[in-house]
């Protein structure tokens, strides 16, 4: 069947190297490997919100027309962005477990995205269909190989360890921006939080936040700690350890 009849997007044509977007006279030396690479080195030194066509263009001092024979629009050029930029996953060590294989999934992930944190700012528009994003996929469906789960909850697992990460970057990215922006470091902005809420929070209207202040847990936050993203992985992992041993159990 034809790349039509099967109804694969011009993207993902291009990520699998099928076929490059045709066009009349190309620019000489202007391939679509060398936009998608200028697209991601502005979104690395600038930002998400600097990347357009048109700045994409001048980083590789060419007319911003000619990027239109090679793709159709911004939303192809950031879904090709982000298939480079994640790159492929490290082997699976041998003979890993479950567990400690989904730890490690979670941690490499979180890691990524903190390296290009622009990446988790890319709106997701389908489920994993590029090279490297099937290539992460099929690297946390691993981990899980030989356990009871169900081919289904191994691929809902998937989106709900890549989800912890993707928020956990996304939350403590703006956490850091907004103390830069403030001119302080995020434990001093933590710490400034502690003491406006203690101001606020009467704890006759807020009796539970009362006894969090009260613990004293607010009083040295660490400097953008993972301990709550560790936390809910492993909490999660939990419940599907009882799953599988309900299962086993039966």
């Amino acid at each position: 069947m034809s790349e039509r009849e099967i109804g694969i997007p011009p993207v993902l044509a291009m990520a699998w190297g099928v076929r490059e977007r045709p066009g009349k006279g190309p620019r000489p030396g202007l391939t679509l490997e060398r936009i998608v690479a200028a697209g991601v080195k502005v979104a690395a030194t600038e930002g998400l919100g600097a990347v357009s066509m048109a700045r994409v263009a001048k980083e590789l001092g060419a007319a911003t027309m000619s990027l239109y024979r090679h793709i159709n629009a911004k939303d192809e050029l950031l879904d090709l962005m982000v298939d480079h930029a994640i790159g492929q996953p490290p082997p699976l060590p041998p003979g890993e477990g479950w567990r400690a294989g989904l730890t490690g999934f979670a941690r490499r992930y979180l890691g990524l995205l903190r390296e290009q944190p622009w990446i988790a700012r890319v709106p997701i528009n389908s489920p994993p269909l590029t090279p490297n994003q099937i290539g992460w996929m099929n690297y946390g469906l691993q981990t899980m190989h030989g356990t009871t789960l169900h081919q289904y909850e191994r691929l809902s697992t998937i989106m709900i360890v890549s989800g912890l990460a993707r928020n956990w970057a996304l939350v403590t990215a703006d956490i850091d921006a907004a103390a830069r922006a403030g001119g302080v470091s995020t434990e001093q902005a933590m710490q400034g939080y502690g003491r406006l809420l203690k101001h606020f929070a009467d704890p006759a209207r807020f009796p539970a936040v009362g006894e969090l202040i009260d613990s004293g847990v607010l009083d040295n936050p660490a400097e953008i700690p993972d301990d709550d993203f560790e936390f809910g992985v492993a909490r999660f992992l939990d419940g599907l350890e009882a799953l599988m041993q309900s299962r086993r159990t039966r």
